[in-house]
């Protein structure tokens, strides 16, 4: 599919806009397999997580790049207006159950934006708060439009750096204490390994059920 627009929204993820094949559709919160239409790379495929409504006319992917990897990533960061990608079947990650905790690690953030866009289209957004994890504030993806929509139930944490309006600390057990009151509901995890363990065994050692759960399958 032809890339219609690719641009950095933040200093290492950037958003590209595809043309959408007819009949394709799929689930917030589903990703593809995605490679680039370029010699010696088109069969070399890596999983993204679709983060444009389902109604879009068009099909949108935020991605981090690793150009120290000189990877994928790194080869879809030169990518541009007019190049093209390859696409898989839409397969499911993250499926939405019912109102609860997202907790997102980085950019693990970009499976929970189709899911929170949806949701603010049907306005059935209340009773989901978005807890993010980042090194710095310039790491937050969709600061902006994720602060509209969800107001005082977005909250970011900062790893490395003290900004005022901002928690400085990691996720931890105390964090989650005082953010969650009650743990019976979803938890929606995606990020890291080490992130998704963390908060999973977390959340287990307070209460919630293994049912409740939601991770990246």
């Amino acid at each position: 599919m032809k890339i219609l627009e690719s641009t950095f929204i933040t200093h290492n993820v950037k958003r590209y806009k595809l043309e959408k094949p007819k009949g394709y559709s799929y689930t917030p919160g589903e990703a593809t397999m995605v490679a680039l239409n370029k010699p010696g790379w088109t069969d070399r495929y890596g999983p993204f997580t679709f983060t444009s409504l389902t109604s879009s006319r068009t099909l949108e992917f935020m991605i981090k790049i690793y150009d120290e990897r000189a990877g994928l990533t790194h080869q879809l960061g030169l990518a541009r207006k007019g190049d093209e990608l390859l696409l898989g079947e839409p397969f499911g990650a993250i499926t939405y159950q019912g109102p609860g905790y997202f907790f997102a690690g980085g950019s693990g953030v970009t499976p929970f934006i189709a899911i929170l866009r949806d949701l603010h289209k049907k306005k059935l957004l209340d009773g989901n708060t978005l807890i993010c994890s980042n090194q710095t504030a310039s790491d937050i993806i969709l600061y902006d439009e994720l602060t509209k929509m969800l107001r005082k139930n977005f909250l970011n944490i900062l790893t490395r750096q003290h900004v005022i309006g901002f928690q400085e600390r990691r996720i931890d057990r105390n964090t989650v204490v005082t953010l969650v009151q009650d743990f019976d509901q979803h938890f929606y995890i995606c990020g890291p390994q080490s992130f998704v363990k963390n908060i999973s065994d977390i959340l287990s050692s307070l209460g919630a059920t293994a049912g409740s759960i939601v991770i990246e399958h």
